[in-house]
């Protein structure tokens, strides 16, 4: 049960008090993740669900009702699941987000409602679901150059898009798979799989070219329920989705993508993008890089668009291509891929693949500029000129 979760012995207790108080802390959101443990005065004790991930992860997102002309302080009793700028807020039942910055450490943050915010929502990060991607695509509903359609339907019913974009209607010369949300919290992926989406449908030099010459395959949330539920999506038992894609897959998004990528591409696959987040904080973790493929020629490929994406000015998120993790390095190693194939890691063994490269996006910091919904979205812009660039100098 999302909505409150409280320990049996101090269930009644606690909703006897949220009764008195007008008080009401829950996950009816969407994406919502949390549970309360305890509520004290001013103090409200939450922590995040795991959900079907095996190991601890960081992801949560609520609402919180009648606490106006309140401060409260939430303190998380799992881990240190608040980011580098503390939580993201929303006074607008999540139409737009910004994140807190002040008043939080790893482990709690506090908020001062002012006397008219009757409903607030707080999120790890700026929460995007079925309900954003539906607004972004109203933009380009009957678009000449966009063909949407099914790639499966997930097993609680629900339907997973794939959205061609660019030379749908003829012969492309290149086709290009742009992937995003293999793990369902890293939501600042979708934000930028708009900006290369916007790009492709722009009226400058580079939309045109793109529009001629490419078709992108859009496949904006892989794992779909995890996205609308509010999972962690990371260390999925038995297997998360983007270690899917070995010997037979477990996930029915996966084995339709791998179904429909090698008729779809007909050896004109050139590029295949996967968009991430990476881990909650620490070394690397504060920088936009490519993971780094243990295939030679791959990683020549990507040493290369790295340095055409590191060159696009205004840079939004400060890309350096000497960022990128070479595989062996950190955590980029045989050992993490242990548990099963990367899409990227696929996607480079298919016919006519130069380039498959995964990039993480820090989710609120990248070399010292705020990631949030505008900058990710820039950076996918950036993303699409790279790719512009990386096809047309062939």
């Amino acid at each position: 049960m999302r909505r409150y979760g409280y320990a049996c012995v101090a269930a009644a207790l606690c909703r006897g008090v949220l009764a008195a108080a007008g008080l009401l802390v829950d996950a009816e959101v969407p994406a919502g993740n949390i549970v309360v443990e305890r509520i004290e005065g001013d103090r409200v004790e939450v922590r995040q669900e795991w959900r079907g991930s095996t190991q601890w992860w960081f992801y949560w997102a609520f609402r919180v009702r009648g606490a106006e002309g309140r401060t409260l302080t939430f303190a998380f009793t799992d881990g240190e699941p608040v980011g580098m700028r503390g939580p993201a807020v929303s006074g607008d039942r999540g139409l737009t987000w910004r994140w807190l910055e002040r008043e939080f450490t790893t482990r709690r943050f506090s908020y001062a409602f002012a006397a008219e915010e009757r409903e607030v929502w707080f999120a790890f990060g700026p929460v995007y679901t079925q309900r954003e991607w539906d607004r972004f695509a109203r933009c380009f509903e009957g678009s000449p150059y966009v063909e949407e359609g099914r790639l499966a339907v997930t097993r609680k019913g629900r339907l997973v898009e794939k959205v061609r974009v660019g030379c749908v209607k003829g012969e492309p010369r290149y086709r290009v798979l742009l992937t995003a949300r293999h793990h369902c919290c890293e939501m600042l992926g979708s934000y930028a799989v708009e900006g290369v989406v916007a790009a492709v449908l722009g009226g400058d030099e580079r939309g045109e070219w793109l529009r001629r010459n490419v078709e992108l395959l859009v496949v904006p949330f892989v794992d779909k329920d995890g996205v609308e539920d509010g999972d962690q999506g990371k260390y999925r038992g038995p297997r998360d989705h983007n270690r899917d894609y070995g010997g037979t897959s477990v996930h029915v998004e996966t084995a339709a993508l791998r179904e429909l990528v090698p008729a779809w591409a007909g050896g004109r696959l050139a590029v295949a993008l996967d968009l991430h987040c990476p881990w909650i904080r620490g070394a690397h973790n504060d920088r936009v890089y490519q993971v780094g493929s243990g295939r030679p020629e791959i990683w020549a490929q990507q040493q290369a668009f790295g340095r055409l994406l590191e060159g696009v000015r205004p840079s939004p998120l400060a890309y350096r291509q000497a960022d990128d993790l070479p595989f062996g390095q950190a955590w980029n190693t045989a050992d993490n891929f242990s548990q099963g194939v990367s899409v990227t890691r696929w996607a480079g063994g298919l016919e006519g693949v130069r380039l498959a490269s995964s990039l993480e996006i820090p989710y609120a910091t990248a070399n010292g500029r705020v990631v949030d919904a505008l900058s990710a979205r820039a950076f996918g812009d950036a993303l699409a000129t790279a790719i512009w660039r990386y096809l047309a100098a062939e």
